[in-house]
């Protein structure tokens, strides 16, 4: 596979993912949980190890992590590429010390790791960014004139909202999937444009489930349509492979498959790309700069501008190579979770889950949930400050998806709870959440609490330090 890039390079088998050989683990003793096939328990990749936290009444308990979907921990792996490239970390392309060479090669080998972790095609570009937002915003600058966009209201707002207004369709909450086909259907017959981009998730990031992206992309692209699958909350999950997906571009951020290094990606076609004008006008993107005009690069390079991250884009590939070569141990101790998630959850009196395709849909772990009678900011402060659990509250930059999820709630109940599990997730820390939401569901939190303007709901009598040394 070649995958253009602003720099030559070559890389032999032996060398495609230097950060992965010969490297020490991290200090820290990482978390590897494990998963049981047949008998025997099948390690996942290791996390950094979970951190002591504070409860309101003077206990430290191991964190439970339930806040996945936001932001994943690093792997130990990937902490320790990050460690060893930061010995000859440098800027790179154009630099002929020996440092800008190896930073150079570690750069553009990320790259073609990324490109293998999604199934890049021949000619396919791999564009760093910061994020899955950067990215869409990346291909929405990018887009032909007058190019029709489709999108379902479902979305983050990532993938939502970077797209011109006039010219986006913005589909209804499907009630299934054969809904959802329906709806795309119907928009893509109405579309008059010459260029149309149907926007899809692999995953949803409030509830989880996996929308059926194959069939949606053969409906795009039976009628000449693109898409682009917003991987966010699916590439730390599911496989991807562009051609048989059926996609023409897909974006996913580091911090959400075990990098938080600040690194995204784009890949996909390059045609729409280097007819684009750069995203980021500077250095790097130029090919030649004259007095009255500029030549810019093709590649990833045109919309490269700057200095880029090379450690984040080290951390991700490092990330991609892990997650592709242990995806059926993760897939599996991903199933046991979601499992006991979702079972566990829907049994608690007082508490409601919420779908969009219904119950029995095939979903990653995560499960948004509201409890009768406490606001959800105080669910999530009650499970934090009592149980050293760490969950995520209120729309989830979803409020389309949100509003339409609770539409049949009870008033005045407008967010709610997500717990989203993953490799820092083990089976104790499962238990230990569901207890404590019925605790909550049946008695109410354990403490009393008050509001404090910037912090939200806090107890009223707290031993926790209030401020964390910092770092430097």
């Amino acid at each position: 596979m070649s995958i253009a890039s602003s720099t030559p390079h070559t890389i032999t088998r032996d060398r495609r993912q230097p950060w992965l050989r010969s490297v020490p683990a991290p200090a820290a003793a990482p978390r590897a949980p494990g998963s049981s096939r047949g008998g025997s328990t099948v390690a996942v990749p290791a996390v950094v190890a979970a951190p002591t936290v504070p409860t309101c009444d003077g206990r430290l308990v191991e964190y439970a992590n339930f806040d996945h979907g936001a932001s994943t921990p690093a792997l130990a792996s990937v902490v320790a590429a990050v460690e060893k490239a930061t010995a000859t970390y440098s800027s790179v392309h154009r630099g002929q010390g020996w440092t800008s060479q190896v930073s150079s090669h570690y750069y553009e080998a990320a790259r073609d790791e990324v490109s293998r972790f999604v199934g890049a095609r021949e000619g396919d570009e791999v564009v760093f960014t910061r994020n899955t937002t950067d990215s869409f915003n990346l291909l929405a600058k990018a887009l032909p004139r007058r190019t029709q966009v489709i999108v379902f209201a479902t979305e983050h707002h990532a993938t939502l909202l970077p797209w011109e207004e006039r010219r986006t369709t913005r589909l209804p909450v499907p009630l299934t999937h054969q809904d959802a086909e329906a709806l795309l259907r119907e928009a893509l017959k109405r579309s008059t444009s010459s260029s149309t981009l149907v926007v899809l998730s692999g995953a949803s990031n409030v509830t989880g489930e996996y929308w059926q992206v194959e069939r949606l992309a053969a409906l795009a692209r039976g009628r000449g349509a693109r898409v682009a699958l917003d991987a966010a909350q699916f590439a730390g999950h599911r496989r991807i492979d562009l051609d048989s997906l059926g996609v023409d571009y897909v974006a996913f951020s580091g911090h959400k498959i075990y990098a938080p290094y600040g690194a995204g990606v784009l890949v996909g076609r390059s045609d729409w790309l280097d007819k684009a004008a750069p995203y980021l006008a500077g250095g790097g993107a130029t090919a030649a700069v004259g007095p009255l005009s500029t030549t810019w690069k093709t590649g990833p390079a045109r919309h490269e501008g700057g200095t880029p991250n090379v450690l984040g884009a080290i951390a991700l590939a490092a990330a991609c190579a892990a997650v592709r070569e242990n995806r059926g141990a993760i897939e599996a101790h991903e199933r046991r979770l979601t499992e006991r998630l979702v079972t566990g959850l829907r049994d608690i009196d007082g508490v409601e889950t919420f779908s969009i395709f219904g119950d029995e849909s095939d979903r990653a772990p995560v499960v948004t949930f509201t409890v009768d009678g406490l606001e959800s900011s105080l669910v999530s402060a009650a499970l934090s400050a009592e149980h050293g659990i760490g969950v995520r509250d209120g729309k989830f930059c979803a409020h389309l998806l949100v509003d339409a999820l609770l539409s049949d709630e009870e008033a005045g109940t407008t967010t709610a709870v997500r717990v989203s599990a993953g490799l820092a997730t083990t089976e104790a820390h499962v238990e230990r959440l569901l207890a404590a939401v019925a605790s909550l569901a049946a008695d109410g939190p354990g403490t009393a609490y008050e509001q404090v303007e910037g912090r939200g709901w806090v107890p009223v009598e707290d031993q926790r330090e209030t401020l964390v040394d910092l770092l430097w």
